[in-house]
């Protein structure tokens, strides 16, 4: 009887993957895992095993403390790291759904694509950029926390699909959306590329509110008229107009070379908005007293473990091969901004004092 259950189990999951665009990456043309593993049952295809393996791990855990934009905010409604991924999960699903295309290989990428963030948002990457010698980005770290550092150095062994997503969903300043930034990656790797945006880009006008940084009557009025006035309807305006404009990922294969894209007269709408924000609030907040302070946080840190490598967890040092600097890189980006904060109070207590100014 068991058996006949999981059959049936299977055969749906089978069917459903049956009506997906042909576009789609499906558990049969997957280029699989770096380590073949053999399924123990069909209840859950290959991407809704990676998607559970990645919401399991401490790094994931550890993303609901740690910041977005706005440094250790102590307000309770600003986005952490935890909700803006939870964010880029939903928009990506309902892109996803609606062109046909695997929502558990975009919900995997979504979950799994902002892992290797720093404490201290950007600001703490930049920290850890300069310090590196071999130079720091979070999207790389998040691959090396995904293939080697997760289960004490073991690492999740997800698929190639998932992997190569997250390691390709970040987006260089100005416009980013010209299909040669995302040739070769799948069309639900494009969808969380997208979706992170609009989840940042929409939720950051709403802290930079909170935070007294903005007046909403402060953004160019030609944006406001054509993304809305307020959150769902910015939201709502930049999800289907991509639905809209990249219909052809649901049709016939070998037709079209599809890709997921917005309509030129809002891009580049969102591309004016993104440079103000940029300008107004990314920037200033890069600037600012607390980021100055969350940076010296981060090279002090940095000296002090090169000192006493004892304080460093044994595996991340087996992990790196004997590279110290790299395995301190590791223990610093996985540590919450409320740790990194502690552990800097242990050393010099008037360290974290400036980091909380001017927080709501």
């Amino acid at each position: 009887m068991e058996k006949e259950s999981r059959k049936k189990i299977s055969d749906h999951q089978k069917e459903l993957e049956s009506l997906l665009s042909p576009h789609a990456i499906t558990s049969k043309n997957t280029k699989g895992r770096i380590k073949p593993e053999k399924l123990k049952n069909d209840i859950r295809n290959v991407f809704q095993i990676d998607k559970d393996r990645i919401i399991h791990t401490n790094s994931f855990r550890r993303l609901k403390h740690k910041s977005q934009v706005f440094i250790a905010p102590l307000g309770d409604h600003f986005v952490t790291r935890l909700t803006h991924t939870i964010e880029v999960a939903q928009i990506s699903r309902t892109i996803s759904r609606a062109l046909r295309l695997n929502e558990d290989l975009t919900e995997a990428i979504a979950l799994g694509h902002d892992l290797g963030h720093s404490p201290f948002g950007h600001v703490g990457e930049t920290a850890l950029n300069k310090i590196s010698s071999d130079g720091f980005h979070h999207s790389r770290q998040s691959v090396r926390i995904i293939e080697k550092l997760e289960k004490n150095g073991k690492g999740l062994n997800l698929n190639y699909e998932v992997i190569d997503g997250i390691k390709r969903h970040s987006k260089p300043q100005g416009k980013f959306f010209a299909k040669e930034f995302i040739e070769g990656l799948s069309l639900e790797g494009q969808i969380v590329r997208i979706s992170d945006f609009i989840a940042y880009v929409t939720s950051d006008i709403n802290d930079a509110t909170r935070a007294g940084l903005l007046d909403i009557r402060d953004l160019p009025n030609n944006i406001i008229q054509v993304i809305g006035e307020n959150h769902s309807d910015r939201v709502n305006t930049l999800v289907t107009n991509i639905i809209d404009n990249s219909s052809d990922c649901m049709g016939s294969k070998g037709k079209s070379d599809p890709w997921i894209r917005m309509s030129k007269e809002l891009i580049d709408i969102v591309t004016e908005l993104r440079n103000y924000m940029f300008e107004n609030i990314y920037l200033p907040v890069s600037n600012s007293s607390a980021a100055i302070s969350s940076m010296r946080i981060i090279d002090i840190l940095f000296d002090y473990l090169m000192n006493n490598s004892e304080l460093i967890p044994d595996y991340l040092l087996e992990v790196s091969d004997g590279n110290l600097e790299k395995s301190v890189i590791d223990y610093i980006t996985g540590m919450t901004d409320d740790f990194a904060l502690r552990f800097a109070e242990t050393l010099d207590p008037s360290l974290a004092s400036d980091v909380f100014e001017g927080r709501l």
